[in-house]
């Protein structure tokens, strides 16, 4: 069959619904969220059994072609099989209302207004006091008065350090003046510094910020308020949550769940000391009715704050949720979400709106006696950072809990060297209940033949130090796999076709230190680096004039040296240099961090 100019283009929309990240493919992640938001209650097998259905080349997603023969089928059937029947309910309900953009590449994407709003009534209320913002706030939830206010990159790069405070050292913002070069500058920084908090960053330039990519610009701002929204949910800023264990749980328990799965435990905990019989096991149908809400945030909010529960009386559903709102806005909390947007079930904006009441109000008792959690370490974090920047999925909240399946490993090792993987000795999820640790184990033991294939130093590290979350053997893997990585992208950059190594990223620094007549370093051990001035020599040798050396201090103390380092990485990025390294790296001379920091200066100057 052969369909219409008319009709491709009708389908491409429906796909994009599907395919939530744009990256081309629908995973089994998007088909069940898709699911979800039409209400439909499904296991993990079903969705399973329904991308196998379609999923011809066992790619592990559906592209494009194959939803086209999907329809096609079901067009000369007249029948639906599964997954056409969904394709056939996504056609007739918007499930994604709002605009619609393609790409280069013609893929489709599409954003709600429902969260253009949420999202500019967040970033009005997080960043009103801003001086630098004077000219952008507050924006205007009409027409494209959002984009427009991103054009200039300052409002993006202010909203990535309040999700994540210092990732970006504001003395290197351009601020005034802004010509197409400044502005330019002022987004690479924001694109470079989002991959760096663990943004996924695919196809986004800093061109499509310049131009006002609404679809883009809407994805990239909810990656970064999810991630400013989650960053303190956990055991280390709230030792309470010991309280969410269930009976028979240890900590090692509630290490594994992920942030969206701890707000739920702590949802149906304050239902239950609340003496309500209702659970909550979504952020989509079990809210619509506002019963579960009313009651939560009467348990959380203070004594005298005034919260009811008068909603209960309501049997209007929207102005059931309004009247929960007004409580919400009795606790400073009216946010993300408008009374339509509850009774709709939009899991985005719910699970914002409750990750802030956890945020402003958790409302559980301290836990005496319990030991110091530290959930992740500065190198833990950083790595986390980098697969999470190159679109892994699932995303991975938890290192250790996240590679143990070898699934992640195994997309960062096509990542690296794509072509490597065979797909089809790939086991997906969800795993088959019989059989399903075998089937993750014999991931984890693959990904360790592609780290052979790859010439990894593996000695003593097989695919079941991954399964069991072996620390030390997992940062092995985990590192060079990073550093295979910063070295592809050097060697597809390299006009000599010969491969390039740690040697050969030290004699181009010193060569290009030479010729701006500064001092070489001896390697990425070298105490010099501590103060960060080398680094901000070769930055200045790279791009002239891209360094203040008004900002530069000289005097070797510890506070002195860590501003230079804090300098030097946002001017690194500002010129266009993806670094993941922190400025405590820089400061106490991390060898690995340097090493990507170096190459990653190196693949901006080639």
């Amino acid at each position: 069959m052969t369909f219409s100019a008319s009709e491709i283009q009708e389908y491409r929309s429906t796909f994009a619904k599907f395919d939530q990240n744009g990256d081309g493919q629908i995973s089994a992640t998007e088909l069940s969220s898709i699911l979800t938001a039409l209400g439909e209650k499904v296991t993990g097998i079903q969705v399973r059994d329904m991308m196998k259905e379609v999923d011809t080349d066992q790619s592990g997603g559906i592209d494009f072609n194959e939803f086209l023969k999907v329809v096609e089928i079901a067009k000369k059937s007249g029948s639906d099989t599964g997954f056409a029947n969904v394709v056939k309910k996504v056609g007739q309900v918007n499930v994604l209302s709002g605009y619609s953009g393609s790409t280069s590449s013609g893929t489709t994407h599409s954003y709600s207004d429902e969260e253009k709003y949420a999202f500019i009534d967040w970033i009005n209320t997080c960043l009103k006091s801003d001086v630098d913002l004077k000219g952008h706030l507050p924006i205007s939830t009409e027409g494209d008065a959002f984009f427009k206010a991103c054009h200039d990159g300052l409002l993006l790069c202010k909203l990535i350090n309040d999700a994540v405070p210092e990732t970006i050292d504001e003395r290197v913002l351009n601020k005034k003046n802004l010509n197409t070069f400044r502005i330019n500058e002022n987004q690479v920084l924001c694109v470079n510094s989002a991959k760096a908090i663990g943004c996924s960053i695919v196809n986004i330039g800093a061109t499509d910020l310049m131009e006002g990519r609404a679809h883009l610009i809407m994805g990239l701002v909810w990656q970064i308020i999810k991630i400013g929204l989650f960053a303190k949910i956990n055991l280390t800023n709230h030792p309470e949550l010991y309280r969410l264990l269930e009976p028979g749980e240890t900590i090692e328990d509630l290490l594994k769940l992920s942030v969206e799965e701890i707000l739920l435990r702590w949802f149906n905990y304050h239902l239950r000391e609340a003496g309500h019989p209702r659970r909550v096991k979504n952020f989509t149908g079990d809210i619509k009715d506002s019963e579960c809400y009313t009651i939560l945030l009467k348990q959380i909010a203070p004594k005298n704050a005034g919260v009811d529960t008068n909603a209960l009386n309501e049997s209007n559903l929207e102005r059931r949720a309004g009247m929960v709102l007004d409580n919400a806005d009795k606790i400073q909390c009216r946010k993300f979400l408008r009374p339509k947007d509850i009774v709709n079930g939009n899991q985005k904006l719910n699970l914002a709106f409750v990750a802030n009441l956890f945020n402003t109000h958790p409302a559980l008792e301290p836990v005496k006696d319990v030991p110091i959690v530290i959930e992740e370490t500065r190198e833990e974090k950083t790595f986390r950072n980098w697969m999470n920047s190159l679109g892994v999925d699932p995303y991975v909240n938890n290192l250790y809990e996240g590679v143990y399946d070898g699934l992640v490993l195994i997309q960062l090792f096509e990542k690296v060297k794509p072509g490597i993987v065979d797909n089809k000795r790939v086991n997906y999820p969800p795993y088959k209940a019989m059989g399903g640790e075998m089937k993750k184990l014999e991931n984890c033991n693959y990904a360790i033949e592609l780290g052979k294939k790859m010439n990894f130093s593996l000695v003593g590290i097989d695919g079941k130090n991954i399964y069991d979350k072996n620390k030390t053997l997992t940062l092995s893997i985990i590192w060079q796999l990073m550093r295979a990585h910063v070295l592809s992208i050097l060697n597809a950059l390299s006009t000599t076709g010969k491969p390039i190594g740690d040697a050969d990223i030290v004699e181009w620094a010193n060569n290009k230190l030479r010729s701006a007549g500064k001092s070489t370093i001896s390697g990425f051990k070298d105490g010099k680096l501590a103060d960060a001035r080398p680094i901000l020599d070769l930055i200045e040798a790279i791009r002239p004039g891209s360094v203040d050396s008004s900002l530069v201090t000289t005097s070797g103390t510890a506070e002195d040296n860590l501003l230079n380092a804090k300098l030097a990485i946002s001017t690194a990025r500002k010129i266009g240099a993806v670094v993941f390294s922190l400025p405590e790296d820089i400061v106490e001379v991390k060898p690995k961090m340097m090493m990507t920091l170096f190459a990653g200066l190196m693949a901006v100057s080639v």
